[in-house]
């Protein structure tokens, strides 16, 4: 593997301050940077790590923090190895984002292993504080049960109760389908049929066919980024959504939504846990990630990016040592609190709680401008949201 696929970018923000009466610490963001989910994470969620690294520098300046990135490349074994060479030769103490369940699982272990810290901002899978929990592994902004629930529940509530599945073809996929599935059944649907689609799929008219000759009148799109965009423009040609069918993003970012335009993306339905326009501080936090980021608004793995490494920081100054099961118990220990996401609380089995929003994406002549996507449909409480400790796999829950 070449140096160029481990280390895309090193040293992207280094503070020199007086590391002997404070402390130091290494971030590496481990993200998706040339692929499906690059607009959704990528070069977004190094932008949010610097701006949390600045953000606890204004109240420990005596702190040395650095940050750098690399690409994983939606591959667990690339990811894995990135990770080995950032604790075992870089010095790095904790990961950041790895917007794919798949390469999530693997790192997870490796930082485990290591000591380190994981923090999970970007992957869905619930299995992450489910049965392939670890001490050293937090999952900051959503995952496959909340987001299922939201999605899932409120549409078949509402009429959606013949649902067809198009799942991308691995661990964050096939979770969210799981999930999905039981809250349709939970609330009287059922599902008509799945097929899996590989991750980079560019052509979805057989899936989309399956899906119409089902008669469902719910197509739920188990997939992220790219594969998301392509298989709701291609809907469209095909019809599917003129003739009355629901298509339920699953797991749909505010850039997927902007990449598709409101003229095609209008009516979907989806659940996120940020959006920029929710109140003054989620604006002012977007605002201020915009100037950086040539005008766009962040996603919801950027915000988890962010606040997570602010309060990763906030433990490791209040800890005063970098040992990564520790410092996630003292993550755990301390309540959240951050412009993007407010105030929240770390449950022993690593998840992380905050309210999530059901959205539904505005006709265009809703919209005032670029990036006013969203209209707010329902506040899931944070408590509900997410699942139950009593039901979790995680045996840090017991």
């Amino acid at each position: 593997m070449k140096l160029g696929h481990l280390m895309l970018s090193a040293a992207l923000i280094v503070f020199s301050g007086a590391a002997s009466a404070g402390g130091a610490a290494r971030i590496g963001v481990l993200t998706d940077l040339s692929g499906p989910y690059a607009d959704l994470s990528g070069r977004g969620s190094v932008i949010a790590t610097e701006m949390a690294v600045e953000d606890f520098r204004k109240l420990h300046p005596e702190f040395t923090v650095e940050v750098i990135s690399a690409d994983h490349q939606n591959k667990p074994d690339v990811g894995s190895s990135i990770a080995r060479k950032w604790f075992d030769q870089d010095g790095v103490d904790a990961v950041v984002d790895v917007a794919s369940s798949a390469v999530a699982l693997a790192v997870s272990k490796i930082v485990q292993e290591r000591d380190k810290v994981f923090l999970a901002s970007g992957p869905a899978s619930s299995d992450i504080t489910g049965k392939a929990c670890s001490p050293n592994t937090i999952q900051w902004t959503y995952d496959t049960y909340a987001l299922s629930k939201g999605t899932g529940g409120a549409l078949t509530r509402a009429g959606g109760d013949k649902w067809f599945f198009i799942t991308a073809d691995y661990a964050f996929g096939q979770a969210m389908e799981r999930d999905t599935s039981r809250f349709v059944e939970a609330a009287g649907g059922k599902v008509l049929g799945r097929v899996r689609a590989p991750i980079n799929t560019a052509d979805f008219s057989s899936f989309l066919l399956q899906a119409q000759a089902s008669g469902a009148n719910v197509v739920g799109l188990a997939n992220a980024g790219a594969d998301t965009i392509n298989s709701v423009k291609q809907a469209a040609e095909f019809g599917l959504t003129s003739q009355g069918t629901k298509l339920a993003g699953l797991l749909v970012f505010i850039t997927d939504v902007h990449s598709l335009g409101a003229k095609v993306a209008q009516g979907l339905v989806v659940t996120e846990a940020f959006y920029w326009d929710l109140n003054d501080s989620t604006r002012a936090f977007s605002k201020r990630f915009a100037a950086r980021a040539g005008g766009r608004m962040p996603s919801q793995v950027h915000a988890g990016a962010y606040s997570a490494t602010l309060h990763y920081l906030k433990a490791l100054a209040a800890l005063g040592s970098k040992d990564g099961a520790a410092v996630v118990n003292k993550m755990k220990e301390l309540p959240t609190s951050d412009e993007a996401f407010g105030a929240g609380v770390i449950r022993k089995d690593g998840r992380k709680l905050h309210d999530m929003h059901l959205f539904e994406v505005k006709k265009p002549s809703e919209s005032s401008g670029e990036w006013d996507l969203y209209k707010q449909l329902a506040v899931i409480p944070a408590d509900e949201a997410f699942r139950p400790l009593s039901e979790s796999e995680c045996p840090l829950a017991r």
